[in-house]
């Protein structure tokens, strides 16, 4: 698969068809109402949150969670979709046609912010140089409490 980086709509709808075909499955309305939903939501979902929207926006579709379950499924085991393990609170899934990019992850109500830092993405290729490797990928996720919940729990 081509890097998936700042790819348009079109250019994922014909990954995801291809993965369909390989797989043996059908393009189906459903499914690509979930995948355009995600496109179109840069935020970070649950399932259960995704199943919500595609509901909403796509009223006219009968849309079953099982279906969206098993598409988040899909599209993350072929790299259209990534997610972030939130342990008990569960995953949270994105588009995966996003620039690369880190998060700040709320352990109190699993608020989820991005960033960008020249800096850290330096110093881990030098961190990873200075031990003999050449890094090809990384996941950088922080955990903290968010300045909402700091205020929720000193009152």
């Amino acid at each position: 698969m081509k890097n998936l980086e700042m790819l348009t709509y079109d250019e994922l709808l014909v990954e995801f068809k291809n993965i369909l075909k390989a797989d043996g499955l059908k393009f189906t309305s459903q499914r690509e109402a979930i995948l355009s939903t995600l496109y179109e939501n840069p935020q970070h979902f649950t399932s259960e949150n995704l199943y919500m929207l595609v509901k909403q926006k796509h009223p006219e579709l009968s849309v079953g969670i099982a279906t969206v379950y098993r598409t988040l499924a899909l599209l993350e085991e072929n790299g259209l979709v990534s997610s972030i393990s939130l342990g008990i609170q569960g995953k949270k899934f994105e588009i995966a046609n996003k620039p690369h990019h880190d998060h700040l992850i709320c352990e109190s109500c699993g608020k989820i912010v991005e960033f960008e830092n020249e800096k850290i993405e330096d110093l881990q290729h030098q961190i990873a140089k200075e031990n003999g490797f050449v890094l090809t990928d990384h996941l950088m996720q922080l955990y903290g409490i968010c300045t909402e919940c700091q205020k929720n729990q000193s009152k």
